[in-house]
């Protein structure tokens, strides 16, 4: 829904797919035009100093988070909040499909076929536990479709911040397209099923061995530069209406996505955030409306099955992008992509499950 996916899809057709001959690899290139988030590592490494994030580790073993995905100059605090307690070597990727309208993806969780993709510290490598755990999944609840991977920002922006801490890290990108809240908890609970078998197979625990990232930015808010949808603020836009779609946002973490995480929680969600009549339109304008609820019932009923106990989340922080300084990118060959006033904004939240 971001107003910068115009300048976004000229971005993306400078990037290609090519093929590796001496390992028959597919990798995922990227361009290295300048963009809201990094690309390249002395970028990555700036922002860290300008953001004062000390260089330690912990040992921490989150099981799941949700991270935001926008501009690194609005939105960088809440990604170290958010991803600082993954620390496994493998990392399940949930992340929103932007552009599932373009290729009439809809209820079906969307995997690639790529080995590597590019980052800006050089390769991150797509697990062969990528394709086990397609071969494990009933073949109706998923597509393999290598453009909509290429084109969609949502997991790209994620990844700099996870390499960063370590190097070996492999990734398992998954993208949810447009899905109704009966499929979500169907293909959700197969593909628990799937991933609790190669962790069988591979003996990894869940948070040590691997982790689950759920991309989300939350509302987008305002009346101004949103594209063909021209007024996103029922609120208003003065001080009062920007306060009341803060507080709507706030009361949607706590009812449906803190706590101890059950069905219930997940659906209130959807109910939130999509139209009853047609679950393609948005209802409360949050992007991860099917990342959010997919990825937390997936990784609740992984929890489910190992444990036989639902995960519990803790709230780590809620920002907009008008509510605190942006971090200056400008000069990291960074930008930021939209504008961010009273009259257009977007939120973001950082949550935790273990």
């Amino acid at each position: 829904m971001k107003a910068w996916l115009p300048l976004l899809s000229l971005l993306l057709l400078l990037g290609s797919c090519r093929e590796t001959k001496d390992r028959n690899e597919i990798q995922l290139v990227r361009s290295q035009t300048a963009h809201g988030f990094a690309r390249q590592a002395w970028q990555m490494d700036s922002l860290y100093s300008r953001m004062a994030i000390p260089e330690q580790e912990n040992n921490l073993q989150w099981k799941a988070v949700i991270s935001p995905h926008d501009d690194y100059s609005y939105a960088s605090s809440l990604y170290h909040e958010a991803l600082r307690g993954v620390n496994a070597p493998n990392i399940i990727l949930i992340g929103v499909a932007h552009r599932a309208r373009n290729f009439g993806l809809q209820d079906k969780i969307v995997f690639g076929n790529y080995s590597h993709w590019e980052t800006p510290y050089g390769k991150i490598a797509v697990s062969p536990a990528n394709r086990e755990i397609m071969d494990k999944l009933p073949a109706e609840h998923y597509i393999v479709h290598d453009s909509m991977q290429l084109i969609e920002h949502s997991l790209e922006a994620i990844v700099p911040w996870i390499q960063r801490k370590n190097r070996d890290t492999n990734i398992i990108p998954i993208l949810v397209p447009y899905i109704n809240y009966e499929d979500i908890e169907t293909i959700s609970s197969k593909l628990a099923e799937a991933v609790n078998q190669v962790m069988e197979d591979r003996n990894w625990k869940f948070g040590k061995d691997i982790a689950i990232v759920i991309s989300n930015d939350a509302v987008h808010y305002g009346d101004q530069e949103w594209g063909s949808t021209s007024d996103m603020a029922p609120f208003g836009t003065d001080s009062a209406g920007t306060a009341a779609a803060r507080e709507k946002d706030l009361e949607i973490i706590d009812r449906c996505l803190t706590g101890e995480i059950s069905s219930d929680k997940i659906k209130l969600f959807t109910e939130y955030t999509v139209q009853e009549e047609d679950y393609k339109e948005y209802k409360w304008v949050w992007c991860g409306r099917y990342s959010v609820p997919f990825g937390l019932a997936f990784a609740n009923r992984l929890n489910q099955v190992q444990h036989d106990q639902n995960l519990k989340g803790t709230f780590l922080g809620y920002q907009s992008s008008i509510d605190h300084p942006a971090i200056m990118v400008e000069d990291l060959g960074m930008e930021t992509t939209a504008i961010a006033t009273d009259r257009h904004w977007v939120a973001y939240t950082a949550i935790q499950y273990e």
